[in-house]
Formats: C-alpha cells, sequence, structure tokens
C-alpha cells in the first residue's frame, strides 16, 4: 500500500482506547441517553401514533406499525452515534482540545489518529444498537437474539456513518457549520429512509433517491433482522454499506490531512 493510507498501522487501536476511556469516565451520561431515546421513540410513534395506523404491509404481510417503527429507531441510532461521535466528537478533540496534536507528536500518525477515531465512532454505534435492541426486546417488538444479531450491521453502518462524519470534519470552517450537513443531509436521512413508514408510499422520484441514501439500506437490513424477512436481495444493501465505506474512510483521511498537515 502506497500513499497516506500506508501509514495506518496497529497504533491506531491506541487512539480507540482512548477514546475508550474517557467514554467509561463518564459512562453514564454515555450510557443512559441511548437507553432512553428509543423508550420515547418507541412510545411516541409505536404507542402513539400506532392507535391510528394499526399496521403496514412489509414483505408480503401484515405487521403493526411499532413492530415496523422499531427496526427504524435501531437503524437511526446507528446513525446518530457514529455521525455525531465523529463530528462534534472529533472536531472538539482536534480544534479546541488539540488532543490531535498532542497524539501527532508521539510515533503515532494522523492517518492512525483518524482511523482509530472513526472506529471508536462505529464503536459508539455498536453500543447504541446492543441498547437499543435491548429496549426493542423488552418490547416484544424483535427476537431475544437482536442485540448481538444486529452487532455486524451496527459496526458496518457504523464505519460508514463514522467516516461520513469524519469527511465534514475535515472541511467545515468552524463547529457551528455542521448545522449544514445535518439539515441537508442527516435530517432528510432521518425522516426518508423507510425508518418511519414504507417507501413505497413515496412518488417513484423520491424512493429513487431514498435508494442513494445508506440509512435507508441499514433500514432495510435491521427489519429483515428483526421481522424474520432475510432474503438474498439484501446482499445489494450490505454491497452498497461497503461501497460507500470504501471511498468516504480514505476520503475522510485525505481531508483530515489536508487540512492539519499540507
Amino acid at each position: 500500500m502506497n500513499g497516506p493510507m500506508a501509514a495506518i498501522g496497529a497504533r491506531s487501536l491506541y487512539v480507540w482506547r482512548r477514546d475508550f476511556d474517557v467514554y467509561m469516565k463518564t459512562w453514564k451520561v454515555n450510557f443512559f441517553p441511548p437507553l432512553l431515546e428509543p423508550v420515547i421513540y418507541l412510545v411516541a410513534f409505536g404507542s402513539g401514533l400506532g392507535t391510528l395506523v394499526e399496521s403496514v404491509e412489509y414483505a408480503g404481510r401484515s405487521v403493526s406499525y411499532a413492530a415496523f417503527v422499531a427496526p427504524g429507531v435501531l437503524a437511526i441510532t446507528v446513525l446518530f452515534q457514529g455521525f455525531f461521535e465523529c463530528a462534534y466528537g472529533s472536531y472538539i478533540r482536534m480544534y479546541y482540545q488539540k488532543t490531535y496534536d498532542a497524539i501527532i507528536a508521539t510515533p503515532v500518525s494522523l492517518e492512525e489518529v483518524v482511523t482509530g477515531d472513526v472506529l471508536w465512532g462505529a464503536t459508539k454505534s455498536v453500543i447504541g444498537a446492543v441498547l437499543v435492541g435491548l429496549v426493542v426486546v423488552a418490547f416484544g417488538y424483535a427476537p431475544a437474539l437482536t442485540p448481538v444479531a444486529v452487532i455486524p450491521i451496527a459496526a458496518l453502518a457504523g464505519f460508514l456513518f463514522a467516516s461520513m462524519a469524519m469527511c465534514f470534519t475535515g472541511i467545515v470552517p468552524n463547529i457551528d457549520a455542521f448545522n449544514y450537513p445535518i439539515f441537508l443531509l442527516i435530517t432528510p436521512m432521518f425522516v426518508f429512509s423507510g425508518t418511519f413508514f414504507p417507501l413505497s408510499t413515496l412518488p417513484d422520484w423520491a424512493r429513487t433517491v431514498a435508494g442513494l441514501l445508506p440509512l435507508t439500506h441499514v433500514a432495510n437490513l435491521t427489519r429483515a433482522l428483526t421481522l424474520g424477512a432475510w432474503e438474498p436481495g439484501l446482499l445489494v444493501d450490505i454491497l452498497w454499506l461497503v461501497g460507500l465505506s470504501a471511498v468516504l474512510f480514505p476520503l475522510s483521511v485525505h481531508l483530515l490531512r489536508r487540512r492539519l498537515i499540507q
């Protein structure tokens, strides 16, 4: 491997460990919001709106609206945990705390710092997904093994969303500028990725756009997992997430290197 990516090695795990240690020191603040947030969503959308929309069609069968929304909440958690950790979290570490400067003064390279932070963002997605999975199981909307089964999906999607956030961290002029990607990208994904309603209700052009959004594919996978509807077509969703990750991760390394070194 040539170029900046060749500088990525096992020392990136030290960066991941540093982020993990900080997380454990403030675990109460970090642990409970991902656990309580899905309860609010499930009560508001499942028990509240679910009384008006009793059931929806999914995979050729009728399921309760609450059971349809639950895996959408799981997918949203993966998005929020991975993206915001490597957006605001990484920016604060880079610009305000000067953590990046301190680490790259050691034998750890900038590429390894970025990689460690992205891996930590993916880890936050996994932690959030497991916690939400426990809540969804407790509500009776998913099989008991969901918190374990969702880990590979959360790890892959979390890596993608963390890489996406790190790209913005490499280009935003200040921390307030994160409002632009949140408003123009994260919010549309949150609403139009089949998380709260079937994409079949949208016009054709909107379904096409939704098919390009990564959260749509994450929601497809989490819904198939919780509702027991795995089929070969889901391989397309996995490949789309892998392909986007293969583009966005090297791009994030390049943008951070250009910002901090070149």
